[in-house]
């Protein structure tokens, strides 16, 4: 699909109501400008998301954990962990 705009005095471009209308671009949406070797791309900057609670954030883990067994001290936590990072080699920083 091609379309035309023009560019404003100020450096403003309309983005034709169909084309917007077709990617969901309301008041609002933050788009990105990418220059690139054919030509400059706009595309919506990923909305963020609401940051959770601390409570929330707890209560979605323990929904998503399922434990069942007896509850495990902060000093057991965290060796196993620190335990965890040991031994993946994955997690070394690089030489």
């Amino acid at each position: 699909m091609t379309k035309e705009t023009r560019v404003s005095a100020k450096g403003q471009v309309v983005i034709p109501k169909d084309v917007r209308d077709r990617l969901h671009w309301d008041v609002g949406t933050v788009l990105e400008v990418v220059d690139g070797p054919a030509g400059v791309m706009l595309r919506a900057k990923p909305k963020a998301k609401k940051a959770l609670s601390f409570d929330e954030a707890m209560a979605k883990i323990r929904k998503t954990a399922n434990y069942k067994g007896p509850r495990i001290s902060d000093e057991d936590a965290n060796a196993a962990i620190d335990k965890m990072f040991r031994e993946d080699k994955s997690w070394d920083p690089p030489n």
